[in-house]
C-alpha cells in the first residue's frame, strides 16, 4: 500500500493512475521517476492497444499544425488546441523514437512503428514503466479527503496525494459522477451502420470512392456491406460526426466513381445486354441484387431500354437513399461521451471540481475520426497530465 506522506518529508507524493491503457501508461511514462506511482486496470496493461489498426497500431497521423490535427475530432476540437500545441504529432514520434519504436507513413498519411506490431509497442512502453507498480484491481470508489483521496479497490483500500483517472470510454462513469463530474451520455462512434434497405446478398462485397451525402454534407470513400447495413472508414467518419442524432436518418449514395451519361453509354452499346454494361462498371453481385425489386430485366438489349428505365437506372446508381436505423454493436471501437470539458482545465487537464484529480484519453468527452486520432489524443493528454503534476 502506497505510504501517506502529506506533511512528511520522507517520500514524494504518491500518485494513483486509474487505467492502464494508452493514455493511463503514456501518463505514467512522462510523471517524474521520484513519484511513487501505481497504476490501477482490472484488465492487463495495454491491453486495448493490441487490436488497434489491426494489430500494428496507428499510433498518429501526419498532421503537424495543431489547429488542422484539431479538426479531425468531432467533440473536443477546441479544447486539444492548448493540449496539441504543447504535445504535438511530431512530439509523439519523438518520444516512441526515443523508446525504441520507429515508424513509417503510408500514403494515406496513416503512421505506424515499421514493424507493424501492437505488441512491440506495447512491450517498449511498459519496459518505460519498470519504476511504476502495477495492482491488477478494480477501483470502486475515489474519495476525496484531506490532503489527498481514499482510493477503494475490489481487493483494498489506499490513500494518494493526487489521482489521475484514464479509464477509458466504457468505463463505470458512477465513480467519476459521485465526485461531482458531469458525465455526456456516451454512445457508440466509429461504428458501422444499420440500414433499410440492406442487401444481406452482397455481404463483403467492397465500392471503391463512393460519394455519400448526409446532412447536407458530401464525403468520398470506400464502403463495405455487411449482413445488415455498411460499414468501412468513411462510414466510421459518417457515424462519429452523427453520433449524437436521432435514428433513423438518411443518407444518399453515389456508387460511382465517374460521371457516365447513360444515353450515350446505351446507344454504343446498343446490342450488348444491359447487365454487360452496367457489369463494367459494378461489381456483377451487386447489379444483380440492386435490381431485384426495381423491376428491370438486366438481359434487355440496351436498345430496348425507354428513358422511364435509364432514369431509374442513373437514380438507383448515383442516388440511392438508405435509412440509417442503429448502429453495429460488434464494429464499435470508440465511443463519444465522458466527463464534461467545461469541467476540466485544458492547460493542465486538472479537475476545476476536485483539486488533485486529473482526467486524460478517452474518459474525456473527446473522440476522432479512423487515422490514429484517438490514439494522438491519449498521448498527448497523458503526457500533458503528467507534465501538470511534474512542475506543481
Amino acid at each position: 500500500m502506497p505510504i501517506w506522506n502529506k506533511g512528511q518529508n520522507l517520500m514524494s507524493d504518491s500518485i494513483a493512475i486509474i487505467g492502464a491503457g494508452p493514455a493511463g501508461c503514456m501518463t505514467a511514462c512522462n510523471l517524474d521517476k521520484s513519484f511513487d506511482t501505481t497504476l490501477f486496470d482490472k484488465n492487463s496493461p495495454l491491453k486495448t492497444l493490441l487490436p488497434t489498426g489491426g494489430g500494428k497500431c496507428n499510433l498518429a497521423h501526419k498532421e503537424f499544425d495543431f489547429k488542422e490535427l484539431a479538426k479531425n475530432y468531432p467533440r473536443g476540437e477546441k479544447f486539444l488546441y492548448s493540449i496539441f500545441s504543447k504535445f504535438s504529432t511530431q512530439d509523439t514520434l519523438d518520444f516512441f523514437e526515443q523508446i525504441g519504436v520507429k515508424t513509417y507513413t503510408r500514403e494515406d498519411n496513416r503512421i505506424f512503428p515499421i514493424s507493424n506490431s501492437s505488441k512491440e509497442v506495447r512491450e517498449k512502453l511498459l519496459a518505460k514503466l519498470h519504476n511504476c507498480k502495477f495492482r491488477k484491481e478494480e477501483i470502486t470508489l475515489i474519495k476525496p479527503i484531506s490532503n489527498g483521496f481514499e482510493v477503494k479497490s475490489d481487493k483494498a483500500t489506499y490513500l494518494f496525494d493526487k489521482v489521475v483517472i484514464a479509464t477509458g470510454g466504457k468505463c463505470n462513469y458512477s465513480i467519476i459522477k459521485n465526485l461531482g463530474h458531469t458525465i455526456e451520455k456516451p454512445c457508440p462512434s466509429l461504428v458501422g451502420l444499420k440500414t433499410n434497405p440492406y442487401f444481406k446478398g452482397i455481404q463483403g462485397v467492397t465500392l471503391k470512392n463512393c460519394k455519400i451525402t448526409a446532412n447536407k454534407k458530401t464525403y468520398f470513400g470506400d464502403i463495405l456491406f455487411t449482413d445488415n447495413g455498411i460499414t468501412g472508414p468513411i462510414i466510421f467518419e459518417i457515424s462519429s460526426i452523427n453520433a449524437k442524432n436521432k435514428f433513423p436518418y438518411k443518407i444518399n449514395i453515389n456508387f460511382l466513381n465517374t460521371d457516365i451519361n447513360f444515353q450515350k453509354e446505351f446507344e454504343k452499346n446498343a446490342k450488348k445486354d444491359l447487365k454487360n454494361v452496367l457489369y463494367e462498371y459494378l461489381p456483377k453481385s451487386f447489379i444483380n441484387e440492386f435490381f431485384k425489386t426495381k423491376s428491370i430485366n438486366l438481359n434487355e438489349k440496351c436498345y430496348n431500354i425507354k428513358k422511364e428505365t435509364r432514369e431509374t437506372i442513373k437514380d438507383t446508381l448515383t442516388n440511392f437513399e438508405f435509412e440509417i436505423t442503429g448502429t453495429r454493436p460488434d464494429g464499435e471501437t470508440v465511443t463519444c461521451g465522458g466527463v464534461k470539458l467545461m469541467e476540466i482545465n485544458p492547460q493542465t487537464l486538472e479537475s476545476k471540481i476536485v483539486r488533485g484529480l486529473y482526467f486524460c484519453g478517452e474518459v474525456l468527452d473527446i473522440d476522432g475520426f479512423c487515422g490514429g486520432f484517438n490514439l494522438q489524443n491519449c498521448w498527448s493528454t497523458g503526457y500533458i497530465a503528467a507534465n501538470s503534476i511534474n512542475n506543481l
